[in-house]
């Protein structure tokens, strides 16, 4: 509901309302720059820009998980701003997926990805910077359990 309403403030009305006035321009600033996202195939990228195709594909429901998922990821500036908590749980992949991330999709199907960078952010402890990662692969949906 704040969000249309502060898209619809002038920024001259500044002054009779600076409440709304610091959120429109945070809102505005959180927004100016967005993860790139990049599908490993062309047939992943034909099937995730199509809403008939996703539904096609996995079925109303898990479409539009994976859509919800797609803007949470789109709208976050870096790998960093994307919650961990449910219902997307970003988290790390280990052993044969080192370096690729997931989020929960439909029970127990996953959305794996990587981070778009040649050579990988790293932190100091060796793991990946994920406020670094501003680009990511969309690998494919799976249940890796």
């Amino acid at each position: 509901a704040h969000a249309s309403i502060l898209r619809t403030l002038d920024p001259a009305d500044d002054c009779r309302c600076p409440s709304f006035a610091v959120k429109y321009y945070l809102l505005r600033n959180e927004n100016s720059r967005s993860l790139d996202i990049a599908f490993r195939t062309r047939k992943l990228a034909k099937t995730f820009n199509s809403a008939v195709a996703l539904r096609r594909t996995y079925g109303v429901r898990m479409a539009r998980v994976i859509m919800t998922r797609l803007a949470v990821l789109r709208a976050a500036r870096n790998l960093a701003l994307v919650p961990t908590s449910r219902p997307e749980r970003m988290h790390l992949l280990r052993g044969d997926r080192h370096d690729q991330y997931a989020v929960d999709l439909v029970h127990p199907r996953r959305l794996v990805f990587e981070p778009d960078h040649a050579p990988l952010p790293r932190a100091e402890d060796g793991g990946i910077d994920a406020e670094q990662v501003t680009a990511i692969v969309i690998v494919e949906v799976v249940d890796y359990h």
